[in-house]
């Protein structure tokens, strides 16, 4: 099957590099908008525009009438960019139920890795190094536990379940902080994920941020684009992206890529999507762990674009297509 009429269901930036892609495809591509978007860049460099219902994030958020315009439009497949509906997991089942090709991870996938405790406990279970820390939702008490029983000089971290973004996320150095961090987070994850559920983790004091690009077929083959190097952070917001990492062990490198692979092969992941670790440089030797799975597209996606030559976002068409990695030469 070769897509050949995409519903691009985001705006801005990400929409015009997906056009892009898809233009170079021969794919058609359509592009939506609320009316107080109507001005924008996005709508001119697409085949067709399509209005929204609605006024501003609301109306990039409604699954039902993306689903709905594109079968108006005779889309055969929707591309959700990043942000808005490209990790829900109930849109993208609802695109398969109604005949239509999500470009992205399958719907379990998006569950899977929407649950960074049930991400760590299924990393774990393919020989995966994961941080020590809680199995499930946790409670105050059951987070004031586990920061008694850290060594001396320890630290750990609060998160956000169904989080990411770098919100619902607070450090926590000293018991008394304990309270104070952990009401903030479940406020913040409720807020933003509509979520309060947080666990904690050991904190990685001065931890290199390595995130290791995956792509995977419907043959469950799986292949990847090496790491980038996101350690330059203001706020667990990532500021600038380096591929690859520099002054990265090379055996090191080699085990952290094997691992996303390792945990990529054991889900079967399918399309594309981000592995991400912590390395601890303080230890002797060196120690990685994994943290999370960013089961979309990523905006930094072009730093490895740049330094591999591949198109990413042609190959997630391709792979949502049909095609496997080997017709891509991957």
């Amino acid at each position: 099957m070769t897509l050949s009429s995409l519903l691009i269901a985001n705006r801005g930036e990400i929409a015009i590099r997906v056009m892009r892609a898809a233009a170079d495809l021969g794919i058609r591509t359509v592009a939506v908008y609320p009316d107080d978007d109507a001005a924008s860049l996005h709508i001119r460099k697409a085949d067709e525009s399509r209005p929204l219902t609605g006024e501003g994030v609301s109306a990039y958020l409604d699954g039902e009438q993306m689903i709905a315009t594109a079968k108006e439009a005779g889309c055969d497949a929707i591309h959700p960019g990043y942000g808005f509906l490209s990790e829900n997991a109930n849109f993208a089942r609802r695109c398969t139920e109604e005949g239509i090709t999500f470009v992205g991870p399958r719907a379990e996938l998006l569950e899977l890795f929407g649950d960074k405790v049930r991400a760590r406990s299924v990393a774990a279970e393919h020989d995966v190094p994961v941080l020590p820390g809680t199995s499930g939702s946790t409670s105050l008490e059951g987070v004031q536990d586990f920061f008694a029983g850290l060594d001396d000089g320890e630290a750990m971290i609060i998160k956000a379940v169904g989080g990411g973004g770098g919100r619902g996320v607070r450090m926590v150095t000293r018991a008394e902080e304990i309270e104070d961090a952990y009401a903030r987070c479940q406020s913040e994850a409720q807020a933003a994920f509509g979520n309060g559920d947080v666990y904690v983790e050991r904190l990685v004091p001065r931890a290199r941020h390595i995130e290791v690009q995956i792509l995977g077929d419907a043959t469950g083959a799986i292949s990847h684009l090496g790491e980038r190097d996101c350690s330059i952070q203001r706020r667990h917001q990532k500021l600038v992206e380096i591929a690859p990492s520099p002054g990265l062990d090379a055996a090191l490198r080699k085990q952290i890529i094997s691992a996303a692979v390792r945990l990529a092969e054991g889900v079967s992941y399918d399309n594309l999507g981000t592995f991400e670790f912590l390395v601890d440089d303080s230890a002797d030797p060196p120690t990685f762990a994994f943290i999370e799975v960013n089961a979309r597209l990523q905006v930094e996606h072009t730093v490895t674009e740049e330094v591999t030559s591949v198109d990413i976002v042609q190959a997630q068409l391709r792979l949502a297509g049909g095609n496997s990695l080997g017709d891509l030469g991957l």
